[in-house]
């Protein structure tokens, strides 16, 4: 519980702090593969202002009672202090599992 509020913390000043103009920020590279809905997915992009996003997921247990989705993923970016954090997570039946990394200044 007490990383998910850091991570809430952390996302809150990076979205609070003065971005310049949005329109500015594009998207440098992409990748998507998505299965339609059947089995998993990824998906990965990078933007022009250092913010990165990368997640696959896989159905485990198809078509039984245990039937869940196993998301695993990461994203980065540089805060305002001019840091970049850097979040891997996992995400399933358990639930959220997030560690957050400072990389570097």
């Amino acid at each position: 519980m007490k990383t998910v509020l850091i991570i809430l913390a952390l996302l809150a000043g990076v979205l609070a702090a003065p971005q310049g103009n949005p329109n500015d920020v594009t998207i440098v590279k992409q990748e998507e593969v998505n299965n339609i809905g059947v089995g998993g997915y990824h998906f990965s992009y990078e933007q022009s202002d250092g913010q990165k996003r990368e997640e696959t997921a896989e159905l485990k247990n198809e078509g039984t009672d245990n039937e869940a989705l196993s998301v695993v993923g990461s994203f980065s970016f540089i805060a305002p202090d001019g840091h970049t954090y850097r979040v891997d997570y996992t995400a399933d039946e358990t639930g959220f599992h997030p560690t957050i990394n400072l990389v570097a200044k």
